[in-house]
């Protein structure tokens, strides 16, 4: 029997280091080295101060910025440690809302969060990413449709002319990888810090 398990004992070690230590180790330095910014995080940075990812989507809200996605994440309640409260684009608790298509309480959300759109843009439909949430409530992008739907009011709030907007969504639209895979779609992040260069501009 020893001489059985010896060989076994032995094996188990080895596809240990082998596959769970030298492996992710080479895979972690060959990343580092070929893709350092997408290894770091794709972290972005602005007057040499990180100020976000283009990985993980940020909860923008004034008027004069585009808005991604609704975002479901929460955190704990200072008030009470035992509930939960809202807490957008939390990319320590990422989630979605769990709610089905049934839920009176998902219906009622979308349904409000739709006619206070509409409201804003009452010539065209909304687009849905604008009122849905993604399953990990932390999505960065919207569609090239959600940015050009929201131009009226960043418009407005900015002082800056509708086709000049609708220029800047067009050069900060990512189109299908290799032309077939995915779909186009616009970081609203790094949309938000090229509408802040070009208001500077003008």
């Amino acid at each position: 029997m020893i001489k059985h398990l010896v060989p076994a004992i032995m094996l188990t070690i080895l596809m240990t280091l082998l596959t769970g230590v030298a492996y992710p180790l080479a895979m972690t330095g060959l990343a580092g080295r070929l893709f350092p910014y997408q290894a770091n995080g794709s972290l972005i940075e602005r007057d040499g101060k990180i100020i976000g990812s283009e990985l993980i989507g940020q909860n923008f809200t004034a008027d004069g910025y585009f808005h991604g996605r609704p975002s479901a994440t929460t955190a704990a309640d200072p008030n009470d440690p035992a509930k939960t409260v809202p807490a957008p684009y939390n990319a320590s608790n990422s989630g979605g809302s769990n709610l089905g298509p049934a839920s009176k309480a998902l219906v009622d959300r979308v349904k409000d969060d739709s006619d206070l759109l509409a409201a804003t843009n009452p010539s065209t439909k909304v687009p849905v990413d604008l009122v849905t949430t993604s399953a990990s409530g932390l999505d960065p992008d919207i569609t090239p449709a959600a940015a050009l739907f929201q131009i009226p009011w960043v418009a407005k709030a900015r002082g800056l002319p509708e086709d000049q907007l609708r220029r800047l969504v067009e050069e900060n639209t990512t189109g299908r990888l290799l032309g077939i895979l995915g779909e186009p779609h616009v970081n609203v992040l790094k949309l938000n810090l090229a509408l802040d260069k070009l208001a500077k501009k003008s």
